[in-house]
């Protein structure tokens, strides 16, 4: 099954609790503080495997857990850190919060490999919190909780060229015979129900990938037909070729069809009309395509498209212009870069894999009150130092109110009305209040 779009979770490990613990040994009197550091916890990477094309690895699973870091012990011992959890991907995906809809990270490159959840470094233990006011500290840190995120992958096939045109124009039948694929070939619309690639031999040398694509039909960029699931994988295609059934079987005029596919392609993505486009001429051996071509000339001739687009006769049957255009095909690529894949209106595609998020100015915390009267502190900052304090160790705790004062949560507890007696919570942590 051809999966080309999935949403999971992904969760990277927790960094292991640092200890509170101290040296006792034999004839070594006040051995002090010996708790050692927790490891880190593992990050979730992704990584390009050439040999898969598809997402339908993800399509049932929805959760990609990386593992924890292990615990700090005695003697300053560091608990082990945890193995990156590895998520092998096809060539031409990309990554996308789901939460923000912005892109992360273009994968294309085989072996290439991003970080897309960072682990938890692991907790300090007790050793590292000696004073000289506290020589036998009881305080200790718990493990950074590892980031999680809610992903969208898409797949966009890569391609060098992109076969585009309506349903039973020839598109499938040209890919039969100029590669080695073997497509579906049917008397009926919508054979082609998933893209298909193949490679192109040429005798020049410079070989390249093509991929036939579902047909497109009118209103495919707004969802219409099967065309809607599969204009992205066009995007990376750097030409595109055209194909026209000049037939006329269907009783179709071949510009009209040509004039709706290309605003099929601009109404999805404008810069898709950019490419360089040879036009496809098919079935060319039926006994009206030679007047039907003269008349399609006519009208690019007269609305001026003949002089921005090459028309190549073919038959896929008769093996007419098949040589012919193959070479120009392959001389097209070599003047063509490729072209960024993120729309205009989203990120700039460039050479880096990842791509800039959007800088996060989240206040430390938010204070409100429940219906029951108990103040509630949330917030990214404050939660995670609430989660880093171990709470079995009244140091800890007192540890955390110097940071939570240092915050500022207790002037804004005032600030808000806040009595003694009052109950705050975090998370489902609750303390009194005492001005």
């Amino acid at each position: 099954m051809f999966v080309d779009q999935v949403n999971f979770k992904v969760k990277a490990g927790k960094g292991g609790d640092g200890m509170v613990g101290f040296r006792r040994e034999k004839y070594v009197p006040n051995g002090g503080p010996s708790g050692g550091d927790g490891g880190h916890g593992g990050d979730v990477v992704f990584q390009v495997d050439s040999g898969m094309s598809t997402l339908m690895d993800f399509k049932y699973k929805k959760l990609f857990k990386a593992d924890n870091g292990g615990n700090g012990a005695n003697k300053k011992m560091t608990g082990a850190s945890a193995a990156d959890l590895v998520i092998k991907v096809p060539e031409g995906t990309t990554v996308y919060n789901q939460a923000t809809e912005q892109p992360i990270a273009d994968l294309t490159e085989p072996g290439q490999e991003v970080v897309i959840a960072h682990g938890g470094r692991g907790g300090r233990g007790n050793v590292h919190f000696a004073t000289a006011r506290n020589s036998a500290p009881e305080i200790a840190e718990n493990g950074e909780p590892g980031e999680e995120m809610e992903v969208s992958l898409q797949l966009r096939l890569l391609a060098d060229v992109g076969l585009v045109g309506f349903p039973s124009a020839g598109k499938s039948t040209l890919l039969k015979t100029i590669t080695n694929s073997k497509p579906k070939v049917a008397q009926y619309h919508f054979t082609t129900l998933v893209p298909n690639l193949g490679i192109v031999q040429n005798d020049a040398g410079n070989d390249f990938v093509i991929a036939d694509l579902p047909g497109l039909i009118e209103g495919a960029s707004q969802g219409v037909g099967l065309g809607f699931e599969f204009l992205r994988h066009i995007q990376r295609t750097r030409v595109i070729l055209h194909v026209v059934d000049m037939s006329g079987v269907e009783g179709r005029d071949p510009y009209v069809d040509y004039q709706k596919i290309n605003a099929e392609l601009a109404n999805f993505d404008p810069q898709l009309l950019e490419r360089p486009q040879i036009i496809v001429a098919s079935k060319m051996d039926l006994p009206e395509s030679a007047a039907n071509l003269q008349h399609f000339q006519a009208e690019l001739a007269k609305h001026g498209d003949h002089l921005a687009r090459k028309v190549v006769p073919i038959s896929a049957v008769t093996h007419q212009g098949l040589q012919m255009l193959i070479r120009d095909t392959g001389e097209l690529l070599a003047q063509t870069p490729k072209f960024p894949v993120i729309a205009a209106d989203e990120t700039e595609a460039s050479e880096a894999t990842m791509y800039p998020g959007p800088e996060a100015q989240e206040a430390p915390f938010t204070l409100h009150r429940d219906e029951e009267g108990t103040w509630v502190i949330s917030g990214p900052k404050i939660e995670r130092l609430f989660k880093m304090t171990n709470t079995d160790h009244t140091q800890s705790m007192m540890r955390f109110t110097r940071q939570m004062r240092s915050m500022g949560i207790d002037d804004a507890l005032r600030a808000a009305g806040a009595q003694d007696g009052d109950l705050v919570r975090i998370f489902d942590f609750t303390f009194d209040y005492v001005n």
